[in-house]
């Protein structure tokens, strides 16, 4: 799989996410009580379906969506190992040139190199050796190597990080919006004295904070499937390294 491939991934995990989202949203309009589903979809509101809570669902789905696709990459990464890239024995020692070469062959025919980071060691690896036959400098590019792999492993989730920031905020904006409807109902009545009306009020303050509650919720469930995913990945790295660490580097030998 190559970058075309991966961002053509994730516009049809996009579009599956939202589509999965509208399919909940109208399942529970149908199914819950009306107390839970003013709480859960506001829809006693007259713009309804076209509400905070509406579209608090949807960013929830899509950050869903960002975490499978992580989540599917991490485990692309983990199946690199069971490919036989590098010798495993206790025997083998790589010179530089033919020693080389199946190796380099075998990385350069992955569908994966471009995008994985055990494929990509190799080959940078590899032909490091073959130019400098340094022993230390190739070791050098290794530690090089994994830092920038980190930093752009940090920066895959941008997206994810950028929702679970967005979806506490739209919680604020729709109770925000929800007190403001509040009042002003509160202020269009002239009996502002009469039960019903504090009745009223009362109900549409809770709608309005129980936004807040609901993208709470929604944000510290990603923000935990996100760490567990991130973790996996950056444990991947590691592995990576130590992978080449083992099984390249240290069988490395200049003649």
């Amino acid at each position: 799989m190559n970058h075309r491939g991966e961002a053509r991934l994730r516009i049809l995990c996009l579009a599956v996410s939202l589509a999965a989202a509208v399919l909940l949203i109208a399942l529970l309009a149908r199914v819950l009580p009306d107390t839970a589903a003013a709480i859960l979809l506001d829809v006693n509101r007259a713009s309804w379906p076209f509400t905070v809570q509406n579209v608090l669902w949807l960013a929830f789905f899509a950050g869903l969506g960002e975490v499978f696709i992580r989540w599917r990459a991490g485990l692309i990464e983990e199946n690199q190992f069971d490919r036989d890239y590098l010798p495993e024995d206790d025997e083998t020692v790589l010179r530089p040139g033919e020693d080389m070469t199946p190796i380099y062959k075998k990385v350069r025919s992955s569908r994966y190199r471009q995008v994985c980071f055990v494929p990509r060691l190799i080959e940078r690896l590899v032909l490091n050796f073959n130019l400098s036959r340094s022993v230390d400098q190739t070791n050098a590019l290794l530690n090089s190597s994994l830092e920038l792999f980190l930093h752009e492993l940090d920066l895959r989730y941008n997206i994810i990080r950028y929702i679970t920031w967005l979806i506490p905020s739209l919680g604020f904006i729709g109770t925000v919006v929800g007190i403001m409807l509040a009042l002003n109902y509160a202020g269009d009545r002239a009996n502002v004295e009469s039960p019903e009306l504090l009745y009223e009020v009362t109900q549409r303050l809770g709608v309005a904070f129980s936004t807040t509650l609901l993208a709470l919720v929604m944000a510290a469930i990603l923000v935990f499937l996100q760490n567990l995913v991130q973790g996996r990945e950056e444990k991947t790295l590691n592995r990576a390294g130590q992978y080449c660490l083992d099984n390249l580097i240290n069988r490395l030998y200049a003649r």
